[in-house]
C-alpha cells in the first residue's frame, strides 16, 4: 500500500528490505522501536504502518 500510495503521488522513495538487511533492520528498530512493517521515516518523523493521513499531512499532499 505504501509504494502505491508514494507512486500515486509521485514521491521518490528509497526501500531498504529489512528481512535480509541486518544493518537496515537494526536501524528501523532503533528509530521506531517496533520490528512492523513499513516503517516510513519523513524528515526524522517516523511513521510505523501505512498512515495515509499523516503521510499526506508529512508529505504536505492536498
Amino acid at each position: 500500500m505504501a509504494k502505491e500510495f508514494f507512486k500515486d503521488n509521485n514521491v521518490a522513495y528509497k526501500e531498504l528490505n529489512v528481512a535480509v538487511d541486518e544493518k537496515a533492520r537494526d536501524e528501523m528498530v532503533q528509530k521506531s522501536g517496533q520490528l512492523g512493517v513499513p516503517v516510513i521515516e519523513i524528515d526524522g518523523k517516523i511513521i510505523v504502518g501505512f498512515d495515509k493521513p499523516k503521510l499526506f499531512e508529512l508529505l504536505q499532499i492536498k
